[in-house]
């Protein structure tokens, strides 16, 4: 079986370090305890440190819900997490337009980031799976 590799502890950790935004949490599909910490500052740091010792386990979940495939999800996160609000991570994935709208706008004044933390790993697996060539990969499931 050949096992795929779309998501890395590592950056898991390094996007932990800014956990109080839950950045870590969206990395690795939990959207709703993503926006928890981000509204709670990682319940109030006690859930962020908790996080410490469940990033591996984050990580296996993740790895099999997205399409591995041309575009990375390492490299597409770390441009959101950092340069976000300059679109970026837009830019990486060919999105040119809507890149060219978030570099304006701040990231349409921030709003558009946090939208991007929602949907990237499906963005990216969408990419993935029009990248793959016919009777490759199929979709993986991607819960919400």
């Amino acid at each position: 079986m050949i096992e795929k590799n779309t998501h890395s502890v590592v950056v898991g950790y390094i996007l932990w370090i800014f956990g109080f935004m839950g950045a870590h949490r969206f990395y690795f599909g939990k959207k709703i305890t993503g926006i928890l910490w981000f509204c709670t500052a990682g319940l109030l740091g006690v859930g962020w440190f908790i996080d410490l010792f469940l990033i591996p386990a984050m990580d296996r979940e993740a790895e099999s819900r997205y399409l591995d495939g041309a575009y990375d999800y390492n490299l597409s996160w770390i441009l959101l997490t950092f340069l976000g609000v300059f679109g970026v991570h837009r830019f990486y994935l060919g999105k040119w337009g809507s890149g060219l709208v978030w570099l304006c706008t701040l990231g349409l004044f921030g709003f558009g980031v946090l939208y991007d933390f929602l949907t990237l790993n499906e963005t990216v697996s969408g990419r993935n799976q029009l990248a793959a060539p016919r009777g490759g990969q199929g979709l993986t499931r991607a819960t919400y």
